[in-house]
């Protein structure tokens, strides 16, 4: 293998979360400046955490990926050191990196924790590195980001594995009739319609059910997690409408699994463990709630893989299905920001 010498360090991008109660509404702030929300809707919000002791367990679920993606590294030549630096709380990104330029770091490989393309999820990673580097001060390293992984082949096997658990957890009786619920983290429609968001989230769905081989009519990506103004056009269903209407055709079973995201990290366990499960409940529905790829030793494979492509310029750069391998670096005008409109209140 053609290693190249022009990386010496990895760079992790995460979300970030509040670690103890006084930390919720600060990180809430953080999370929401710019946008004019309201006191009182961030209260609400902050409510949420309340319910899970004023923390979220996000950070501690990237430590978690970052322990085991080291000795993956390692194990396969690659020794190099690995940082971590929030968009939205500590460890935020711009002290991550002057702590990178006071190693010495040049450039390094950012693996932002996102596998499809949406201005949120993509573009504003991007100018997120970019502001920190600034805010750094200069000599900052370069950091090159990872490419999209919706399709790679260890990012849909571990999805399946984890979907094949759930499906066990119905009596084999009813298994074969169970419906499936894709979710992930509903988007502005203005901003859905600028990037691949929705192709992708398609794609993955129909590659991990064709592992399983379960048919199309028994799947559906539905949405979580809206958040802005209610006059705004968001991607829809939502996933407790979704669940009226199982009910109202008399479906019984239903796996919804949480394939927009990473981690079970708070939203996918206060939408998903409370609000959904408490709704199925009271349709009589039986709910199954499918685990993310987390640590799966395929998942954490697949992040090993992604690095040492880059590491290798002849490396194949692997895919499957219908829309090939992403780009190693993003166009310009890709995944561009939403277009805002007046508010009809103001």
């Amino acid at each position: 293998m053609r290693v190249t010498d022009a990386y010496d360090a990895i760079l992790i991008v995460g979300f970030g979360g509040p670690e103890k109660p006084a930390d919720v509404l600060p990180f809430l702030e953080n999370v929401t400046r710019g946008r004019n929300i309201p006191r009182d809707r961030l209260m609400k919000v902050a409510e949420q955490y309340d319910r899970f002791g004023g923390v979220s367990p996000i950070n501690g679920q990237v430590r978690d990926l970052i322990a085991a993606l080291s000795p993956e590294l390692k194990s396969q030549g690659i020794d190099l050191p690995i940082y971590w630096g929030n968009r939205n709380w500590h460890p935020l990104l711009t002290d991550e990196l002057q702590r990178m330029q006071a190693d010495g770091v040049r450039r390094a490989l950012g693996v932002v924790l996102a596998a499809y393309g949406s201005y949120s999820s993509c573009r504003q990673y991007l100018q997120n590195i970019d502001d920190a580097c600034t805010a750094a001060g200069e000599n900052t390293p370069a950091i090159d980001k990872l490419r999209l992984f919706y399709n790679h082949p260890k990012f849909i096997a571990a999805n399946a594995d984890h979907l094949r658990e759930a499906l066990e957890k119905i009596s084999a009786a009813k298994r074969n009739a169970a419906r499936i619920a894709f979710t992930a983290h509903s988007i502005p429609g203005s901003m859905a319609s600028g990037c691949d968001y929705v192709l992708q989230l398609t794609e993955t769905c129909r590659l991990v059910t064709e592992q399983l081989g379960i048919p199309d009519d028994r799947w559906q990506v539905v949405y979580q997690s809206r958040s802005g103004r209610p006059t705004d056009p968001w991607l829809e269903p939502d996933i407790c409408d979704h669940l009226e209407v199982l009910a109202e055709a008399d479906e019984r079973q239903v796996i919804v699994m949480p394939i927009g995201f990473l981690s079970d990290h708070l939203e996918v366990l206060f939408d998903l463990d409370v609000q959904a499960a408490e709704k199925a409940n009271e349709l009589g529905l039986q709910m199954v709630r499918a685990a993310t790829v987390g640590i799966h030793p395929r998942f954490i494979g697949m992040v090993r893989e992604l690095i040492a492509e880059r590491l290798d310029p002849a490396a194949e750069r692997r895919a499957i299905g219908r829309c090939g391998p992403s780009p190693d670096v993003c166009a310009a005008e890709c995944c561009p920001a939403p277009q805002h409109r007046p508010d009809p209140a103001s």
